[in-house]
């Protein structure tokens, strides 16, 4: 919703002793200002931390357990690439309603029963015996996962004053690397493990990759209950009238990051405007608001988006997120498989670049395929160290750029680091046709996937101050990318050792 124009409701012209009255976006800075970066920043900060591993858990989870849960859940390649590719349709539907909801009914609703939603779903999936229930479990995760993401970057942000708001929310896009570090390595202890209890005569059994989702449940119920104690965003309080609940939400952050009893030296901006406490009694008097009404004003604020200007801005900003996000899924999808052809080769092989070793490779598979006979018992193959190795190296490598960027992006600024990062880019993915070795290989695709995942979220910083339902028009766009990648024809066969590589879910994907 629009901002109330306090100065033309107290008609401040008629009295030239008028104090004169600052917009409540205005108020709202001063007072973050003077509430500094404490202890509830530190709290908020560690449970977008949690938030961002528990989505990642989404769709990073499957490729770890795709092949010890193939022969389980009775699985083929196409049922492999779909269940890779379930959760990014579930984000892809729930965002289109989730969007311009968040800016009308706030942002802690959507993340307390996301996140509680998401780990129930968690648990389904990790009691799931066959293919269709656990198929139908990940859809759920991504649909809801998918309502809570943008909450979770918008609430960070609306809780930051504008000289930190570019850092923090910079810092908290480190996460998704983070949480990709995490999830490898607690995939790396839990699947090098033997697991297997049985229940009801053998009609209910938990293998090791069922407890391995059971422990990722736990990063959703604590997302969940971190939101359930920390207030809601005094932005959307102050869009909604509501001044003395914004001015409530605002002594709190002051009193625990300060840890003093004293009031804002400001808090008359809340208290003591007769024109806002008005405004704040009339809009209390009304009735609810019903859901169809609520649903109505959602879509009329959207109608700016698609007009002069915001238009322009709007098409520019989806395209850059588009195709930024292409070049980043590309590269990300075909890591794991690209960093197994490259080692398959070893030392009996003569040195040959990356196009050499993909043809090598595929005559090979074809030609096991062909000679193949023994087809009636399905033996599940464990991922081998180098895949959490390779996972935790690119983890660890993207937050480089992410570190960096949070320093110069005061300093060069948001376009100019937007420009030199593309271009970085480009010249990593095109020196990758001439790669001979596999640290090469490693090294060209981390610093690729970090810059593509920095850049994604340079455009999100760069719209800290957006509303929520356009932050999620340009997330969605790079959604669908992720979707029609994972569902394409693959251009090279896979073989069924085949682990994916996790997505990042920080555009409701983590990545």
């Amino acid at each position: 919703m629009g901002e109330i124009n306090v100065q033309s409701l107290g008609n401040t012209d008629k009295n030239p002793n008028a104090v004169e009255l600052k917009t409540p976006t205005e108020e709202l800075d001063i007072a973050l200002k003077e509430c500094g970066f404490g202890w509830f920043h530190v709290m908020l900060l560690l449970a977008s931390l949690i938030g961002f591993v528990a989505g990642q858990g989404v769709s990073s989870t499957t490729p770890y357990i795709l092949p010890v849960a193939e022969c389980d859940l009775n699985m083929d390649l196409l049922q492999k690439g779909f269940l890779n590719a379930i959760p990014f349709i579930g984000m892809t539907i729930s965002s289109i309603v989730a969007g311009f909801l968040t800016d009308t009914f706030g942002r802690k609703l959507f993340l307390v029963y996301g996140f509680g939603g998401l780990f129930i779903c968690t648990l389904m999936a990790g009691s799931s015996q066959t293919y269709l229930l656990f198929a139908s479990a990940k859809f759920l995760e991504g649909a809801l996962f998918g309502i809570s993401f943008n909450p979770l970057m918008i609430l960070t942000s609306e809780f930051c004053h504008n000289g930190i708001r570019d850092r923090v929310v910079m810092f908290q896009s480190s996460f998704a690397a983070l949480g990709q570090v995490i999830i490898a390595i607690i995939a790396w202890v839990i699947l090098s493990l033997n697991w297997k209890v049985t229940f009801f005569d053998g009609h209910f059994v938990l293998n090791t990759w069922n407890f391995y989702i059971y422990v990722m449940s736990m990063w959703a119920l604590l997302s969940c209950l971190f939101y359930t104690f920390l207030p809601e965003s005094p932005k959307y309080y102050i869009s909604q009238g509501k001044f003395d609940a914004a001015g409530d939400v605002l002594m709190k952050i002051h009193k625990t990051n300060m840890k003093s009893d004293l009031s804002l030296s400001h808090s008359e901006l809340w208290t003591k405007k007769e024109v806002k406490r008005e405004r704040s009694q009339s809009l209390r008097s009304e009735k609810i608001r019903s859901f169809k009404k609520n649903l109505v004003m959602g879509f009329y604020n959207l109608k700016p988006m698609f007009r002069r200007p915001l238009l322009y801005y709007l098409i520019l900003i989806c395209a850059m997120n588009f195709l930024t996000m292409l070049l980043f899924n590309v590269i990300r999808l075909w890591y794991p498989q690209l960093s197994a052809i490259v080692e398959s080769f070893g030392s009996n092989h003569a040195r040959q670049d990356l196009c050499m070793m993909l043809d090598s490779y595929t005559d090979d598979i074809k030609l096991k395929s062909v000679n193949s006979t023994d087809l009636s018992t399905c033996v599940p193959t464990k991922s081998g160290k180098e895949t959490y190795i390779n996972s935790v190296i690119l983890g660890c490598v993207s937050l480089i750029p992410l570190v960096l960027s949070g320093v110069l992006v005061n300093k060069v600024g948001k376009k100019n680091l937007f420009l030199v990062a593309g271009l970085i880019s480009v010249g990593c993915t095109l020196g990758l046709r001439w790669t001979s070795s596999k640290g090469t290989m490693v090294a060209l695709f981390s610093s690729d996937v970090a810059i593509t995942q920095a850049m994604m979220k340079a455009v999100l910083v760069a719209l800290g101050g957006a509303s929520a339902a356009l932050v999620l028009l340009i997330v969605m766009a790079g959604v669908f990318v992720a979707r029609r990648r994972k569902n394409s024809p693959s251009p090279v066969p896979s073989p069924p050792i085949l682990v994916y590589p996790p997505h990042d879910v920080t555009t409701p994907c983590y990545t």
